[in-house]
């Protein structure tokens, strides 16, 4: 067969149903190889957008995404997915389009080195140069995509390697065990936790897996332990647990560092260091033990005293069955510390200013959203706001970066979210300016037919950099802009436009939005000007009154 017609093929076989993406000259061959395939082509109009989706489907599912561009300028529109999917750990495939390698067309135009661009962002790279390899490189893309830690990976495929004729056959995926915590590491944490005082549990990114998820539930439910999470973490366990005792989400002094000061033990699952550590250790401090996939990679803020490597959910589940609790455990600090962060995370949450209030926006948000409802950050200022006020009930419902942490995803990622869960309510919430960096993919969504709300919190500026500026004591200075009317910017593509008017209609208009069908932006008004005075000063002086 054409080596195109193999590679899709192979992509069907590792379970691939959707590729995001813009195809070029150099793609057409297997352009019209997946005119017949089972795989759907979900055409974009930026390729930065196809691989902020593709990523999203990654992240969902634990199945690699797929993207697809030309050569040159199409693919360098694919370096900032290539590294939202590296840095954060979500499995993502790139391919992209070359000019004939055995022979020369056309000199050197529009041709770079998109194997050396890719080399520094993925986990694997390779030019295509025979039809016959192809089967063997797409199995080991996919192998080395989703072994732990996920990442991306790009494979080439030049336009004359494309048309070439092949009779290899497809290599079908393998089953792979991980291994598990070897068992005097295990012990060694058990009397560890039992000994202590104050054990407290941190969820980091890599806990994000499904069977991770469950066993970290039975550990909670027998030992009764105390758990915070990273913002990669957030929504592993569900936040309305008394238990919860916050999300880390500003650097220093909230509530929730204030428990883990008190901590004598962390049990620190699935720690990243592409996340700021919730705390700082030092060497005759806090006891840390690091159960991840892997070793703990050692920072001057992070050496644990023992390590548990193997996979995550099985080292639970054998910490689950002999950690028994202990009657010196002692939690009232802890619980104390909830007890004060509840009240404050309550307060301002029925605030009638208008523009709006962040704290009321997200009580509104969380008041519509069903509890397997999927809310997708963009970056801004409110991711703040909605990582440490917002209470996610499932695993992976609050979708946000804090890895790379770009602006322009939270638009495509709401669009990968609602592929794979059509049946859910799915909801972009961005600034006006990440919005406006991928725009254009509410095109996609209308002609798609997609049920998706896009939520514009809009202040005329880079409010994030303009909070920093002003904190660091900088005139404020080059950070604001004008907007498009953002109802009529909707309706000229065929979405529904929506402004809000004053705070008491926002709630009522979301739920109206999510109950009827197709592309939803709303305008919202936002003020953070509370900003400074809530996240730099006052939870810092509350909970030093716990």
């Amino acid at each position: 067969m054409k080596a195109s017609d193999l590679m899709v093929k192979c992509l069907e076989a590792e379970g691939v149903e959707y590729i995001f993406g813009i195809p070029g000259e150099e793609n057409l061959d297997l352009l019209n190889s997946l005119r017949g395939s089972s795989i759907e082509l979900v055409l974009t109009r930026h390729e930065q957008g196809a691989g902020f989706m593709a990523a999203t489907y990654g992240r969902l599912t634990g199945k690699p995404g797929v993207a697809l561009s030309t050569l040159g300028p199409g693919a360098t529109n694919l370096v900032t997915p290539a590294a939202y999917g590296q840095l954060a750990g979500f499995p993502l495939l790139l391919i992209t389009g070359q000019k004939p390698v055995t022979h020369s067309k056309q000199g050197k135009f529009q041709i770079l080195d998109i194997v050396e661009m890719m080399l520094p962002l993925t986990k694997f790279t390779h030019q295509i140069v025979s039809g016959n390899n192809i089967p063997a490189r797409i199995r080991e893309a996919f192998r080395i995509m989703q072994e732990e830690r996920p990442g991306a990976a790009h494979l080439e495929l030049p336009e004359d390697i494309a048309a070439e004729m092949t009779e290899m056959p497809v290599l079908l995926p393998t089953q792979a065990r991980r291994p598990v915590a070897e068992e005097k590491a295990v012990a060694q944490a058990v009397e560890l936790i039992q000994q202590a005082k104050h054990p407290l549990l941190c969820i980091g990114a890599g806990a994000n897996r499904k069977l991770t998820c469950k066993t970290l539930r039975h550990f909670v439910d027998k030992t009764r332990i105390p758990f915070i999470s990273t913002q990669m973490g957030k929504g592993v366990l569900d936040e309305r647990d008394p238990l919860f005792l916050g999300n880390a989400t500003v650097s220093a002094g909230d509530f929730v560092h204030r428990a883990v000061a008190h901590a004598d033990l962390i049990l620190n699952v699935g720690h990243d260091d592409i996340e700021k550590p919730p705390f700082f250790m030092e060497p005759d401090g806090v006891t840390v033990i690091h159960v991840n996939f892997y070793g703990a990679e050692v920072d001057p803020v992070y050496f644990p005293q023992l390590e548990v490597v193997g996979d995550i959910a099985n080292a639970i589940w054998q910490l689950e069955e002999r950690v028994e609790p202990q009657s010196h455990w002692d939690f009232s600090y802890f619980q104390k510390a909830r007890a004060a962060m509840d009240a404050h995370l309550l307060e301002g949450a029925d605030d009638p200013s208008f523009p709006m209030k962040p704290q009321r926006v997200v009580a509104d948000v969380r008041k519509v959203m069903t509890s397997n409802g999927i809310i997708c950050l963009d970056n801004g200022v409110y991711k703040i706001w909605f990582a440490r006020n917002y209470r996610a009930h499932e695993q992976n419902t609050v979708l946000l970066d804090n890895a790379l942490a770009t602006m322009g995803a939270g638009l495509p990622s709401a669009m990968g979210a609602h592929l794979v869960h059509p049946d859910r309510r799915v909801m972009a919430i961005c600034g006006d300016g990440g919005f406006m960096m991928n725009s254009q993919e509410l095109e996609t969504a209308v002609r798609r037919n997609m049920h998706v709300v896009v939520l514009i919190l809009r202040d005329d500026s880079y409010g994030m950099i303009r909070w920093k500026q002003a904190n660091m004591n900088f005139p404020d200075f080059g950070l604001q802009f004008g907007n498009p009317d953002f109802v009529k910017y909707a309706e000229s593509y065929g979405a529904k436009g929506h402004r809000v008017q004053g705070a008491e209609e926002f709630a009522p208009l979301l739920e109206e939005c999510h109950s009827s069908h197709g592309v939803h932006v709303i305008e919202l008004p936002v003020d953070y000007s509370d900003n400074d005075r809530i996240l730099n000063h006052e939870i810092k002086e509350r909970s030093s009154q716990i």
